[in-house]
């Protein structure tokens, strides 16, 4: 698919102001720029990220009411339920908040709604679980901004609710002891971003300065919080770039046992940086809710020793991932084949694909495989329990959730933000609701925002790539959005003649300019060989290492050529 190249700008006064100030590398400079660091302070923060830097929890609205009824409910021996998601934000928040609290307080239990029973966000039947066995107060986590009905219901059992959730919140707040979440239009905490393992650890850093228990005993947690700011893609700015820096400092040298041993069930034995989080650990975690039951992943990921069950259950998650990523193959060349037959799909503005045998597990991967195909709005629907079920995901700047806000008069129940959202309807609007998505979808979407947009950081030259450059770069990480590694792009650059197409659909590259030579792979580049062959060309480009038997050799990693 063709893409559509953006060089981003930059203030060339403000560079060169901050180049004044840091007398580093101007391309280091021009980056630094792009990303909002203009000052030598901001300069020191971004590239010392300092745990002294996150910000007083009480900020919060709400955190005091939660921490004192946390406080009450200890001194008075109640019943607490910590209660999340199925997703990895979900399970490392209640990993994280569990274990923090059971470490002084035993009257305490986690709760994982069933995807497929209980569906998404606080369930009926979980607060009847609680109301059974004389729970007094919720703990939600990653869930509950829109469960005003939900926690009213939980009032008439005499269960409290406190609320850490980090998505858009509705026009009511539900009516919990406390609602703790960045986002409320009355919040005005400094940072907006955080995800919901951050609003539970945010929440446990404030019961800790409370209560004069050591920050260590907060910061014991931070891989699994760096494992859901990963996983959950947040922007890795701000707060998640402090907590996501030592984050993965914890999860490389001591990790919690869990993870520990999921890394060594994952065969991983080097350094781990965001996107290992992301393609490694975050899709075993996440296998369990979607195979099987997300309680596994947390008893895995609270595990205070490396024993048989710990091990057992490290195996599992491992074979529920392969299980997912067969379940995926198959659904997605399915999708992709529903949609070929039928020539008013291919040619719409949207995609709405539905198909009641379809594992409701894995279709919001399905959803993400069909936008990178397509490029556009997808919403990948399946049954379950008499309901149809479904999952969405957008193109770039086009607002997904305004867009199904628009056909909610069809839909039972509905969430998400931006980029990513479910919704649950009656198997009777389905046909009705893939023509309103498609006509909104069609007003309100640009021609632009239907291709791929390939952001370039900054123009440079072949001669320009040195180690001291990459070491500079590699100094800006942990990468991730809004501060995600650097596309650079080289002007008419030449094939060197050892350029080949390898594994069919790849090519090696070897490209010059001048007298420099680099190397590179571009994965998927192999129908442009022809243009590699035959002419000058523009390349666009990370810069990577590239170890083999022992010698170490920056290449690129080529994203596109024109």
């Amino acid at each position: 698919m063709q893409k559509r190249w953006v060089i981003k700008k930059a203030d060339d006064e403000k560079v060169k102001a901050l180049h004044d100030a840091l007398k580093i590398d101007p391309i280091i400079c021009r980056l630094l720029v792009q990303r909002g660091i203009e000052t030598f302070e901001q300069a020191r923060s971004f590239f010392r990220p300092s745990l002294s830097e996150l910000h007083d929890p009480f900020l919060m609205k709400g955190m005091d009411e939660a921490v004192n009824r946390i406080a009450t409910a200890i001194a008075n021996n109640e019943k607490i339920l910590i209660y999340g998601d199925y997703d990895v934000d979900g399970t490392t928040a209640v990993a994280t908040v569990y274990s923090f609290f059971k470490e002084f307080y035993p009257n305490i239990e986690y709760y994982i709604p069933n995807r497929y029973t209980e569906g998404y966000g606080i369930s009926t039947k979980g607060i009847d679980y609680a109301g059974e066995n004389h729970f007094t107060l919720i703990i939600a986590l990653d869930c509950g901004i829109k469960s005003n009905d939900k926690v009213d219901y939980a009032t008439l059992k005499g269960i409290d609710f406190i609320i850490c959730d980090h998505h858009n919140p509705g026009d009511e707040v539900p009516k919990a002891v406390a609602v703790l979440d960045p986002k409320r239009k009355d919040c005005n905490y400094p940072y907006k971003e955080l995800s919901g393992c951050g609003i539970g650890f945010k929440l446990i850093q404030a019961f800790a300065m409370q209560n004069d228990i050591a920050e260590e005993k907060v910061f014991q947690y931070l891989d699994l919080l760096c494992l859901s700011i990963g996983a959950d893609i947040v922007p890795i700015t701000g707060e998640n770039r402090i907590l996501t820096f030592h984050g993965l400092q914890k999860l490389n040298s001591n990790p919690v046992t869990g993870l520990r041993k999921l890394k060594e069930i994952a065969g991983v034995q080097k350094q781990m940086d965001v996107t290992d989080v992301v393609f490694i650990l975050g899709p075993r975690i996440n296998a369990a809710g979607r195979i099987d039951d997300a309680k596994h992943a947390v008893k895995l990921l609270i595990a205070e020793d490396i024993d048989y069950d710990s091990e057992a259950n490290a195996m599992q998650l491992n074979k529920y991932n392969t299980e997912r990523k067969d379940l995926d193959r198959g659904i997605t060349a399915h999708a992709l084949e529903i949609i070929g037959a039928d020539e008013k799909l291919v040619n719409r503005k949207s995609t709405v694909v539905f198909n009641p045998a379809w594992h409701k597990g894995v279709i919001g991967i399905v959803a993400s495989r069909l936008t990178d195909t397509y490029y556009r709005p997808t919403v990948v629907l399946t049954e379950s329990d008499g309901k149809v079920t479904g999952s969405a995901r957008s193109v770039k700047n086009f607002d997904l959730y305004e867009a199904i806000y628009e056909c909610k008069d069809l839909l039972i129940q509905f969430g998400g933000h931006k980029f990513a959202a479910g919704m649950t309807m009656q198997p009777e609007n389905v046909e009705a609701f893939a023509l309103r998505f498609e006509e909104v979808v069609t007003g309100k979407i640009t021609d632009e925002q239907l291709v791929p947009e390939l952001e370039i950081d900054a123009e440079i030259e072949l001669e320009e790539i040195t180690p001291k450059f990459y070491r500079l770069i590699n100094q800006m990480a942990p990468f991730g959005p809004e501060n995600m590694k650097p596309v650079f792009v080289t002007r008419q650059v030449k094939d060197s003649a050892w350029s080949k197409i390898v594994k069919e659909d790849h090519i090696k590259f070897s490209v010059k300019k001048n007298r420099t030579v680099i190397d590179g792979i571009g994965f998927g580049l192999a129908p442009k060989f022809e243009l590699v062959k035959t002419s000058p060309f523009d390349i666009v480009y990370q810069i990577d290492e590239n170890e083999w038997q022992g010698n170490v050799r920056l290449q690129m990693i080529v994203k596109d050529v024109c």
